[in-house]
């Protein structure tokens, strides 16, 4: 039996689940998977955290598989997996929706639990997957042939990863998954043993449990799958996440805290408190909302990224530094927000011309500028051609009109949203109230560590 510190023993005892919670689980899955088995047309398994025993008290998602023959075709696993994952979820509840993965699945409510009925292959090996969602049941099978003796490990790095931020595989996150953390703790020994070894990880670290991998990754931090070699578990895990999880694990080790296993909400701004923090700061906020495409986030949330790329290299462009510039999917609604160092420019910018002896360019560039029609005239820098022009945007604000704004590389269903309407806002009228805990985590950024430590200070530095 390993002893604890008093610190992580106390976290267990509010994260383990009860004995009650892990009964009503483990009943409503079990008259789920015994509808599905008795259609005969596939089988049922319960997979992810629940069937691997690692899932966090109040964590009620529950995910069962419907493994059908893996000879049939893949547009009938659709139609036939969608129909038998709707039937058997209208055996008990109404409240059913489609949702949207590498195939369809459903989603229902049953019992106040969430359940995901999803279909797959059942297929005799990882190596003969014929989509991703096939690989799970071996994952499921992996875990938990090998996780007796530690479940509390993989507990206390679930709930370390969460309350340091970097929690969860999506796209918003980019951080651990749960299957990450139960391989990483297996592949250690251990919770503290990960984090005394995680306090040394540098980018491009390679952890391959089986030994069995071959190709080569180029993600920062490189977890060979054990039941696939061809897929890195960690694919998901952004640098900054993983140095965050470096940071944390050094912060844990020379002063460990309750506050690294709390797991509290973002505090959110107030509109009067963002007027003073910008007057302070003297820099200038920008804000883009309107609908989010009506599409599962794994889609939306790439195509944000990229439009806030595409928004900020146009702003940069025609001159106005951007401070930070990020994005947001909150329910229905997205926000893309920009701070710029300056907001106004000079009426006059310098556009420079080709050196006087390319004589025919020179002479175009002379010709055209020489009347003066076009702003001042041409004078010689360093033996080019240079004159002095208008400024076509001398005003940020001018940047975050309609029709410049579609006009940048924006993503596909992004674009089609913003073509149907936004809002933009400047300065304190970018304060929403669905939003306060986004722009107050943008403008005062902290490093998970420090955040940790705020906590611990009820706030403070």
């Amino acid at each position: 039996m390993v002893k604890r510190p008093a610190i992580e023993e106390a976290a267990l005892l509010r994260i383990r689940p009860s004995r009650e919670e892990r009964r009503q689980i483990a009943a409503v899955a079990e008259k789920i998977i015994a509808a599905v088995d008795k259609t005969g047309e596939a089988r049922g398994m319960l997979v992810g955290s629940i069937a691997r025993d690692t899932w966090i008290a109040g964590e009620h998602d529950i995910d069962i598989f419907l493994l059908f023959p893996a000879d049939l075709p893949r547009e009938e696993l659709e139609i036939r997996g969608l129909a038998l994952a709707r039937r058997t979820a209208g055996l008990f509840t109404g409240s059913v929706t489609e949702k949207y993965a590498e195939h369809p699945y459903i989603q229902a409510l049953i019992d106040g639990y969430e359940v995901d009925l999803v279909p797959c292959y059942d297929v005799a090996s990882a190596s003969a997957i014929q989509s991703a969602v096939d690989r799970t049941p071996f994952h499921t099978r992996y875990i938990r042939g090998k996780i007796d003796g530690f479940i509390d490990d993989v507990l206390l790095l679930k709930q370390f990863a969460r309350a340091g931020g970097i929690y969860g595989s999506d796209q918003m996150t980019e951080g651990f998954s749960g299957y990450l953390c139960e391989i990483l703790v297996l592949y250690y020994k251990g919770f503290s043993p990960l984090l005394s070894a995680a306090a040394a990880w540098r980018p491009g670290c390679v952890i391959d449990p089986e030994g069995h991998g071959k190709k080569k990754f180029d993600e920062p931090l490189v977890v060979i799958d054990p039941v696939d070699p061809k897929r890195n578990v960690a694919a998901a895990v952004s640098l900054s996440r993983m140095m965050g999880f470096v940071e944390l694990a050094r912060g844990y080790l020379a002063a460990p805290s309750p506050a690294f296993f709390d797991v509290e909400q973002e505090p959110g701004i107030t509109r009067e408190e963002l007027s003073d923090l910008l007057n302070k700061r003297r820099t200038h906020l920008f804000s883009i909302t309107f609908a989010a495409p009506p599409l599962i986030p794994e889609i939306v949330v790439p195509q944000l990224k990229r439009s806030v790329e595409a928004i900020t290299e146009w702003i940069e462009r025609n001159g106005f530094p951007v401070q930070n510039a990020r994005y947001q999917l909150e329910g229905d609604r997205c926000m893309l927000l920009f701070e710029l160092l300056i907001a106004e420019l000079p009426a006059i910018r310098t556009h420079l011309g080709p050196p006087v002896w390319n004589r025919e360019n020179a002479e175009k560039f002379f010709g055209k500028y020489a009347g003066g029609a076009n702003g001042g005239l041409p004078y010689i820098t360093t033996g080019k051609y240079a004159v002095e022009v208008p400024r076509e945007y001398p005003y940020a604000r001018d940047l975050f009109s309609p029709h410049l704004i579609l006009n940048t590389s924006l993503g596909k269903h992004v674009r089609q949203s913003l073509a149907e309407g936004f809002d933009v806002a400047e300065g304190a009228d970018c304060w929403q109230e669905e939003f306060a805990a986004f722009i107050g985590g943008f403008l005062k950024r902290a490093s998970p560590l420090i955040r940790t430590r705020q906590k611990k200070n009820g706030g403070k530095k």
